[in-house]
This record gives C-alpha cells, structure tokens and sequence, in this order.
C-alpha cells in the first residue's frame, strides 16, 4: 500500500511538472529563430506590422543586465535638445519597433524617447519573458543610463499590456529622476491574467496547470509567473500615475483597472476608452489619447 501512494506521490508531480512545463515553454519562451513564444498567435494578432521609425535622429544604445545578458534600445532624439525622456515600453510578444507611433507623438512634443527590447524580445538576448518580474529590473537599469548621459534627465516611463505592468513594477523600485506613469491596459498579475484565459487560449483548467506553471517557471527562470503582480507594489508608486484602459478589453480584463486604480497611493488620473479593445487604446482616438496624456503630464511634471 505504501508502495503504491509513493507511486502515485511521483507520477502526480511527473504530471504537474510536465502540464507546467508545457505552459511555461508555450507561453514564456521565445521561439529558437528568435520568434515570440508559440502563445503569441493566440494572444495578439500575428498579421499586426510595426509602424515606421520616426523620422527623427536615433542611435543604438545597449546595456548588460544583471544576469548578464545583452539588451537593444533606440534613442531618438526630438528637433530641440531636452531634459524630458520617455521610455516606451512594448508588450507581451512584441518588439521596440511596435511604438515607434507613441515616440513618434513624445518627440514632436519635445521628449527624448527610449524604446528598449525587453528581454526575450526583438534584438535583446534572453530565453524566457517573465511577463514583468525580470523586465521591471531591466527597465530600472535603463533608466540609471539615461541618468549616466543626462543628470538631469525628467524621466517618465510609458507602457502597454505587459509593457503596461513592467512599468507600475519598474516605477514601484523608485528609480532617479522618475516624475511620471502612463500605463495602458496592464494587469493586476499576470498569474490572474492567465487564468483568466486559460480555457480560452490554453484549453487548460486553472488548476492544477498554474499553480504547476507557477513553480516550474521559477526552476525555468528564478521567479513566478505571480511575481509579476503590479497589483501587489502600486500602492508603493510615489509619482503620478495615469491609468488607461479600454472597456472592451478581451484579454486584460476590464475590472483589473478598477483595482489597480484603488490601490495606487499616489496623485492619480483615469482614463477609460468605450469600445477599445486590449491595447487599442491609441487607435481608437489617437487625438483623445495623446491630449489626455500631455496634459496628465503637463500638469505632474
């Protein structure tokens, strides 16, 4: 008998490590041709082009993360010389060149821009996103960059979807010179945001496929998927935040705003989008969207 639970004992953690084991490669490591990972097609649109460049100087800039991997940015640089920055950050299976259009908006308005690949993504070494957890740190160094070429630099960070919670993360770690948040459409974790479709993009139950996830993503990365929970550090943010979100959004659901918004401590505004969906915010009224963000920062920096 005791033979037989021990049995059972190993082959129900065999069969949690290989649920987990599937969903971690499956949605958080990056393609061997450098492509995203396979729950990109399920997730964004795969046909989605990145816009063109702005038509402003730019130049490479590059950075070693504290886990030695080698990281790509652009730098464009707007008709005037500044102190304002903004640091753009895309989202889950995208690259820096899907916001050359936000750059395009910051720079015609006097802001030096930044657009890093995050890890795992575009040009940027790394074998697994981390959907924040690690980004947020790697964001951080960037802007400690900034600071090394400009000390006097204005730093605000801009973010959507994943892109969106690796800055709440980021600016929760209080970096230099930050005066400001515009995060899009981010989560309240991604270890909720999953569950949320694991049926629908997964054809998984929630448990005990996360929780399964959960762990083997710390063997596979050294943190959780739950570590990426800006819900659990917003109230840390002491600059100002604008929280956006469109009320048709079918990934990140619409009510994670709600939270996210309630536990932020700092001066705060909202802006709800009727009809957009995940990340379509900007298209849905690009001159809405841009007005309300100058102004928010306008007004906090």
């Amino acid at each position: 008998m005791k033979k037989i639970f021990v049995v059972a004992i190993i082959f129900l953690i065999c069969a949690g490590y290989f649920v987990g084991n599937y969903f971690v490669d499956f949605a958080l490591k990056r393609g061997e041709d450098l492509s995203p990972p396979a729950a990109c097609a399920n997730i964004a649109d795969p046909n989605l082009k990145a816009p063109p460049a702005p038509n402003f100087p730019s130049e490479i800039w590059t950075l070693e993360s504290f886990d030695g991997l080698k990281f790509h940015a652009e730098k464009f640089s707007p008709a005037e010389s500044s102190n304002r920055w903004a640091i753009l950050i895309h989202g889950y299976g995208r690259d820096g060149t899907f916001a050359y259009d936000y750059a395009e908006e910051y720079l015609k308005h006097g802001w030096n821009v930044l657009i890093p690949d995050l890890r795992a993504a575009g040009k940027s070494e790394g074998k697994f996103i981390t959907m924040g957890a690690l980004e947020s740190r790697d964001v951080f160094d960037w802007a400690e960059k900034i600071l090394a070429e400009n000390p006097n630099a204005k730093i605000i960070l801009h973010g959507v979807s994943m892109g969106a919670a690796t800055v709440l993360m980021t600016a929760a770690l209080e970096p230099k010179n930050l005066v400001a948040v515009v995060e899009d459409c981010g989560y309240t974790s991604a270890y909720e945001m999953f569950t949320a479709q694991l049926e629908k993009i997964f054809n998984l139950p929630e448990y005990p496929a996360m929780p399964c996830a959960d762990i083997v993503c710390k063997i596979k990365t050294g943190v959780k998927i739950s570590d990426a929970a800006p819900l659990d550090c917003v109230d840390k943010i002491k600059v100002p935040v604008l929280f956006i979100h469109g009320d048709a959004d079918g990934l990140v659901p619409f009510e994670m705003l709600g939270r996210l918004y309630d536990k932020a401590a700092a001066p705060k505004e909202k802006f709800v989008v009727t009809g957009a969906g995940h990340a379509d915010a900007k298209n849905k009224n690009p001159a809405a969207y841009f007005d309300k963000i100058f102004k928010f920062l306008e007004a906090n920096i």
